[in-house]
């Protein structure tokens, strides 16, 4: 059992190096990112079991993984919410589903007969259910390294930040154009001795609301710049960046990198389950139903026409997907599930 499932109370179904049993449900959801936590609530809410499998050591996906102290502000009934006490509410609510949790274990082999499927994980584990809801994300993901200084990883050069703390006094540098980079640009703001966000473009990639914030706070922003070298006795010291197409050369203070551009993802083996894909990702129909029989995907890692990626969108997605295999569960579950203050 791991130091994470022990912290969420969720236990190791195979303790002791025994073999690992056939697990049956209702439902299989392969994610516990945002998503796969909403629709594990959603099915317990229809009346479904459910089994969660996830190849990270605890629930939350890449939000628990790389942002768990990021604000985020676009969550109905959350003026703001750090990305770990939303993920510990998702948790919470969960667990009226009382759902089984695999973590630590990837979804290797999808197995079809007539009326289920079976999911076999990297462990061995089976789990047989009447559907199966994808909700695992951007699947595995690694940062795209910076091109210069990789010596000093660990020795000030980070690709995400977990702890806001551990960088206050500190003469900072964010390198990169997307959410990522702004985001940790303002939440470091109040708390570095200096702050610098680093991009080699005019134009973000973010938020308009999140760009317009850094240009009013106090944030040093260098663009069209990139960073040319990364110096230190041991540690970083210095970060020398450079205008691109030009001859300008700014030496800044520096103690710590963060390197924010962004992450490259691979779907791992789903990527050979027969699925319809589309530059990475699970195309649905309006009713979140895949084209294999029995799997429906929801969150980031579906796709269709129209498609927003936000986590607000995925719970809607999960919910819907959870509604429309209902029937396959039960024929006499309806696709409507009325409101919930009904079933109180």
């Amino acid at each position: 059992m791991t130091a994470a499932s022990d912290a969420y109370g969720f236990g190791d179904p195979a303790e002791n190096g025994g073999p690992r049993p056939l697990h049956e449900v209702d439902l299989v959801i392969v994610g516990a990112g945002p998503a796969g936590l909403y629709g594990a609530y959603y099915a317990g809410f229809r009346g479904m079991s459910v089994a969660v499998i996830d190849s990270l050591p605890e629930p939350g996906g890449q939000v628990a993984a790389l942002y768990p102290e990021k604000d985020i502000f676009d969550i109905a009934g959350y003026p703001v919410v750090k990305g770990q006490d939303l993920v510990d509410a998702l948790v919470t609510q969960a667990s009226q589903a009382e759902p089984l949790y695999l973590l630590g274990e990837s979804a290797l082999e999808l197995r079809h007969d007539a009326d289920a499927v079976e999911v076999v994980t990297d462990a061995g584990t089976r789990v047989r259910a009447k559907a199966l809801l994808l909700t695992g994300g951007i699947g595995t993901f690694t940062p795209r390294e910076l091109p210069v200084g990789g010596e000093y990883l660990g020795r000030g050069l980070r690709y995400f930040v977990r702890k806001l703390d551990e960088l206050a006094g500190q003469d900072v540098v964010v390198v990169g154009g997307g959410d990522s980079a702004v985001d940790w640009a303002l939440a470091l703001e109040p708390i570095a001795r200096s702050l610098t966000l680093v991009h080699r473009r005019d134009a973000f990639r973010a938020h308009e609301h999140s760009v317009a914030r850094l240009r009013a706070s106090s944030v040093r922003v260098l663009t069209p710049f990139e960073v040319a070298d990364i110096t230190g006795d041991g540690a970083i010291g210095e970060v020398a960046v450079e205008r691109v197409r030009g001859d300008e050369r700014i030496t800044l203070p520096a103690q710590t990198v963060v390197a924010a551009l962004g992450f490259i993802a691979d779907l791992g083996p789903v990527q050979k389950w027969g699925l319809d894909l589309r530059k990475r990702h699970v195309l649905v129909d309006r009713s979140m139903r895949t084209n294999l029989e029995r799997v429906f995907a929801a969150g980031d890692i579906s796709d269709y026409d129209g498609k927003v990626r936000l986590i607000s969108v995925g719970f809607g997605e999960a919910a819907a997907a959870v509604n429309n295999l209902a029937p396959l569960v039960n024929p006499a579950f309806s696709t409507v599930p009325g409101h919930s203050s009904d079933a109180v």
